[in-house]
């Protein structure tokens, strides 16, 4: 004799049966569907990581310091991270008339953990780089760019009475 829980397994099992032979040939459609969610899930988060990287905030140029001032936002595990220019060749273009100079900012911690965001001000002086007056492309990782102009140095007479009547 059969007891109401056989009853019940058996009953729950027909309906299970059941179900799957009403979804009929769809139910082979249902792994393509879910191979193809984690197909893009996984492609979404590999991109998400290669897209990841120092990015500018801000630029500008300070002409009384005859600086660059690069506000970057970066990710890492702390806020010690520090920044320099590698600076590129200058290039003049073919008419003579204008020139071009790119510089790569390059983060200290480059390698560091992406697990919190931070923004940092730096300021890099421009007194030693002879390209200008010039357009200056500015370039981080991967492939974010800012590019503004640099003035012509001041000249050093101007320099020297600046110093005299402070």
């Amino acid at each position: 004799m059969s007891s109401p829980l056989d009853f019940a397994m058996r009953d729950r099992t027909r309906w299970v049966a059941s179900r799957r032979r009403a979804r009929g040939p769809r139910s082979g459609r249902s792994r393509p569907q879910g191979f193809a969610s984690a197909a893009f899930l996984l492609a979404a988060s590999l991109l998400s990581g290669a897209v990841r990287g120092d990015n500018f905030a801000n630029v500008y140029y300070d002409g009384g310091k005859d600086q660059l001032v690069v506000t970057i936002f970066y990710r890492g595990t702390n806020p010690d991270h520090h920044f320099s220019l590698q600076w590129g060749t200058c290039k003049v273009s073919a008419d003579g008339a204008t020139r071009e100079i790119a510089a790569e900012v390059l983060d200290s911690q480059w390698q560091d953990a992406a697990v919190r965001n931070f923004r940092k001000t730096t300021r890099f002086s421009l007194a030693d780089v002879t390209c200008r007056p010039a357009k200056l492309t500015l370039r981080t990782a991967p492939r974010f760019l800012y590019t503004l102009q640099i003035p012509a140095r001041r000249p050093a007479s101007h320099e020297r009475k600046k110093n005299e009547n402070d």
